[in-house]
């Protein structure tokens, strides 16, 4: 009999990635349920005539989660930091986002029948840095980390899931190289030397669902008694290096460009302070970014296979730059 995996942000790049991978199964091991505000979609509506049960749930009501997760073996959870902040700003953003994790987490501890709860989160820079880069997106789903932590109940059935550097990030203003016409190239502009050493994930859209398929199907390694981190990368790159690559797919000649943070922030008010202080962090760490925890699990103790997963370059070939540039 399949068990129930229940998918948060079902229509999101996340959850319709792992929901794509469990599709994909041919040992159907997982029903799949998926959670979303808006079932009439057309993302929604694609889920359901493939099968998925759509389920209309709101991450601000932790009772309206404790009725969609019933019945669920397994939880994929995500929070969306980035809808509040264009709304309200970093602090007001971190404080609806705790609370929706919280929310989650809490109905998810409720659910009886919960075997494995995935949680997307990410590694806790102002631990890592004393307190010198606290990174808003980083923040919030750091504190809901600890706010498992304190849940004895959910822990032990938790994975903290440490999603590495977007491929496709470069669609998005302040990473997208701009053309200046006297210079006969595209400039892109960062508070991080192009050295920065950056772990990537390659094509998002793929490479999420076989982490975080592989996660369910191995509970021997991705759960403890104190929670298990696992780290989704399907390569080690630089930021100069992921520019460099961005050329030599699009046939644009590119100069990197290394600014003040300050400079940065100004340039794109609100998000340029909120990727700058990423990208000024990674700078700082180095090796160290995606560090902090204890026995964090990699693609090889999943045993997924490096020829299965897209590279940077293949996320940049999927994206259209006619209309982006």
């Amino acid at each position: 009999m399949s068990k129930l995996l229940t998918v948060v942000g079902a229509t999101g790049t996340q959850g319709h990635s792992l929901i794509h991978n469990a599709l994909a199964d041919p040992s159907h091991t997982y029903k799949i349920r998926g959670l979303t505000r808006n079932p009439n979609s057309d993302k929604a509506k694609a889920l359901a005539s493939n099968g998925v049960e759509v389920v209309q749930a709101d991450i601000n009501d932790e009772v309206s989660l404790v009725k969609a997760f019933e019945g669920s073996h397994a939880i994929f959870a995500i929070t969306d930091f980035f809808e509040p902040f264009v709304a309200n700003g970093p602090e007001k953003a971190i404080e609806i986002e705790v609370t929706q994790g919280t929310n989650l987490a809490k109905a998810a501890s409720k659910t009886k029948t919960l075997e494995h709860y995935i949680w997307s989160t990410l590694p806790n820079g102002k631990k890592l840095t004393d307190g010198k880069y606290i990174v808003p997106h980083f923040e919030g789903k750091n504190r809901i980390d600890d706010y498992i932590r304190s849940d004895k109940n959910l822990l032990p059935k938790t994975t903290f899931f440490w999603i590495t550097f977007y491929g496709n990030n470069f669609q998005y203003p302040i990473f997208t190289p701009n053309y200046i016409k006297s210079a006969h190239a595209y400039v892109q502009l960062s508070p991080a030397d192009p050295s920065t050493p950056i772990k990537a994930i390659g094509s998002p859209r793929t490479n999420i669902g076989i982490f975080a398929y592989a996660i369910l199907k191995n509970p021997g390694i991705t759960k403890s008694p104190t929670g298990r981190f696992v780290m989704a990368h399907s390569e080690d790159t630089t930021a100069g290096k992921l520019l460099s690559d961005w050329s030599e797919v699009t046939g644009n000649a590119s100069k990197y460009i290394v600014t003040s943070l300050e400079d940065f922030a100004s340039v794109w008010p609100g998000f340029g302070q909120e990727m700058g202080i990423m990208m000024a962090m990674w700078n700082e760490l180095r090796e160290k970014s995606w560090s902090g925890e204890e026995g964090v699990v990699t693609r090889e103790e999943l045993g997924i296979d490096l020829k299965s997963l897209t590279t940077v370059k293949d996320a940049y070939r999927e994206m259209d730059w006619k209309a982006l540039l």
